[in-house]
């Protein structure tokens, strides 16, 4: 009778007595051991590594030793020539048989749920958890005697091989199954798809395969943006985006419904373009890999609920107008190739759910990636673009809606606004007393005062101001006093300083002269604080819905979002007072969540699980919004005391002396500037 030893795997801590000879995965499997292989045993895939480890283990009362493990096989010794030589420790677990106390450590990169560092502002780790596994197999060839078609073959191996009973199947596999067994000379890699009725055989690919990839997608109003990911490591291989190209129908997501109300076909024509922009990006991202576009097996998809319905070729009209009605609120998962998206054929498209009409999956995604339905701290988290979506709440409740603030954040509809692109001023500083101007551009790390900034910028072209660049020169405006609460460039200024020039019936403050000045006119402060009026007004009514009167963390989200200066945003009134320590850029959120739901099919059940959950508040329907709104057109707020941020930011003076002294002193017209 064969000899019992006894066996521990960490990890996991799992202990068990296997007889001598037991191969080390087949003890594994038989405790519930989370190790990977694609191989089935064959020594092919090295994702059964593990490490041996030796010495005195008190705590596991044992003494362990890679010696108590079968000697070194032939198989891995074809498997080093072919990957390289094992690290020291390391056996694969298909092939090491048990002679001995063994104490093993199944390192990440071998455990099928594994974990993912996310770098962003708030470091988590992202769960590995797919919703379909590999499995190579060898098929048997047909022949006369023995005939059946290459899927009942392919079926039978992987009920032989694997213990994989009645499978179902993509229909795209029956194009790939005969063409994958001729190349691969009967060696298969099968993707099995988990989480239908039955187990779905979903693509088909020759030789052994252990890699395969998916996308995480934003699809926003104005910028699209992609993450290719290996979905054996969750890591990011490729990054890239492109302009929504439906900005050509219109530049905010109410323009584009009017399109669609005044053009029948405007539907179609939009769709047409947002999905043959995601195909280029697939091919772009693909061809910058190296791989093939038939090895991304995944996408999953998140975008504002217009966005989202024009993806799917869903007419988004009804969202135009109350009720605000949603074609489905539910998560959306079907074959990629119905939309026509150049991936595997059998690859599978996951959205995730919308909330109400104006917040959408976009919103869902932010939620997941942040996470306040787990905290107990009030938290307010901001996606910030031509819509800004707010949600409030805690792990007791949680709020959400949708505000117009339309592109002006963007740079749109601003005398010298532009995009976040090279040249574009993103930095400003003004000094208290001379109201002279620092700034510094996209493109280049130097302030204008220093001494190397025109060598540093001479290949750009600074002719605007950008997002971040508008928000920091009208709070840096109203610190210096140059703005007053209500938003007015003082006129008397225009007496004692250069900066202040008349502009038609108001005045405009000068950041840059020269041919191509750069002026922050009255109007640009009233497009700004229309903008930050209707974002402030709808986190309002969240909290008097909630109902809190403070709010213990901040969270601004989206690309915008993760380049302002947050006390910035404060002091002008765009997010309510809070300690400035307290409120965090966490960068392009949705993305993170999308990519979260793409590798943890488990986030997905608990996400769609809280959404049904969450208190959905229509802003233009609340009578209150418009007196909040109001209220908050005042820098920072017309009756918000914001002590929280005075308390470490100066109060500007209500009126500035007669005069002003230094570089920038002197009536308008008596010195020559210099920029």
């Amino acid at each position: 009778m064969a000899e019992i030893f006894p066996v521990v795997f960490l990890p996991s801590g799992r202990r068990g007595e296997f007889a001598a000879g037991t191969p080390l995965l087949e003890a594994a499997r038989q405790l519930g051991v989370d190790i990977d292989s694609v191989c089935g045993g064959r020594g092919l895939c090295g994702r059964c590594q593990i490490h041996c480890m030796t010495g005195n283990f008190p705590k596991h009362n044992m003494t362990a030793s890679i010696d108590h493990l079968s000697a070194f096989t032939e198989t891995e010794r074809r498997f080093e020539e072919r990957k390289g030589a094992l690290s020291a420790g390391r056996r694969l677990s298909c092939h090491a048989l048990i002679e001995g106390p063994l104490l093993i450590d199944v390192p990440p990169e071998s455990q099928v749920h594994r974990q993912v560092v996310r770098k962003s502002a708030v470091a988590r780790d992202i769960d590995l958890d797919l919703d379909f596994h590999l499995h190579f197999v060898t098929v048997s060839a047909a022949t006369l005697d023995e005939g059946g078609s290459d899927l009942s073959r392919l079926k039978q191996a992987l009920a032989d091989q694997w213990g994989l009973e009645n499978l179902t199947y993509d229909t795209s596999v029956l194009a790939q199954i005969h063409a994958a067994l001729v190349e691969g000379e009967g060696d298969v890699t099968a993707a099995i798809f988990r989480g239908d009725p039955q187990p779905r055989i979903g693509a088909v690919w020759p030789g052994l395969v252990d890699h395969v990839y998916g996308i995480a997608m934003d699809i926003g109003s104005t910028t699209v943006a992609l993450h290719l990911t290996d979905l054996t490591t969750g890591e990011v291989v490729v990054s890239n985006g492109a302009m929504n190209p439906q900005i050509r129908f219109g530049e905010d997501l109410m323009s584009r419904v009017s399109y669609v109300l005044m053009h029948p076909e405007g539907t179609a024509e939009m769709t047409s373009e947002i999905r043959s922009t995601v195909n280029q990006l697939i091919t772009e991202a693909a061809a910058e890999a190296g791989i093939e576009t038939g090895h991304i097996i995944e996408m999953a998809v998140a975008g504002n609920p217009i966005m989202h319905h024009l993806f799917l070729g869903i007419d988004p009209s009804p969202l135009g107008s109350a009720p605000f009605e949603l074609a489905i609120d539910q998560a959306v998962i079907m074959p990629a190739r119905e939309l026509g998206l150049k991936i595997c054929p059998g690859g599978r498209l996951y959205l995730p759910p919308c909330i109400a009409g104006h917040v959408g999956a976009d919103t869902t995604s932010v939620i997941l990636s942040e996470q306040p339905y787990k905290s107990e701290v009030i938290t307010l988290i901001v996606d910030i673009g031509t819509n800004a979506e707010i949600v409030l709440g805690n792990q007791h409740k949680l709020l959400a809606c949708s505000s117009p603030t339309g592109p002006a954040f963007e740079g749109a509809q601003l005398s010298c606004g532009q995009r976040a692109t090279a040249g574009a001023i993103e930095r400003v500083r003004i000094d208290r007393v001379t109201l002279g101007v620092r700034y510094r551009v996209i493109g280049s790390e130097l302030w204008s005062d220093d001494p190397d900034f025109a060598e540093s910028v001479a290949d750009l072209s600074i002719t605007g101001i950008c997002g971040s660049g508008i928000i920091e020169a009208i709070a840096e405006m109203y610190l210096a006093g140059v703005l007053t609460a209500d938003g007015v460039i003082r006129a008397a200024l225009a007496e004692t300083s250069d900066r202040v020039i008349p502009d038609g019936r108001t005045f405009a403050f000068e950041l840059i002269s020269g041919e191509i000045p750069v002026r922050i006119t009255q109007n640009d402060v009233r497009q700004i604080q229309l903008a930050k009026a209707a974002l402030y007004a709808g986190v309002k009514l969240l909290m008097d819905r909630f109902p809190v009167e403070t709010i213990d963390r901040i969270k601004i989200a989206g690309a915008f979002g993760s380049n302002i200066d947050v006390k910035y945003a404060m002091v002008l009134g765009l997010i309510p007072d809070c300690g400035l320590d307290q409120v965090v850029s966490v960068g392009n959120a949705a993305s993170t969540g999308v990519r979260i739901a793409l590798l943890n099919a488990a986030a997905r059940a608990e996400l769609e699980s809280v959404v049904q959950n969450v208190e959905k508040i229509e802003t233009a329907t609340e009578a209150d919004f418009q007196q909040y709104f109001v209220d908050a057109m005042a820098i920072p707020h017309k009756t918000d005391p914001f002590s929280q941020l005075f308390q470490v930011v100066e109060k500007p003076a209500e009126v500035r002396a007669a005069s002003t002294s230094g570089s920038r002193g002197g009536r308008r017209g008596r010195r020559k500037r210099t920029d």
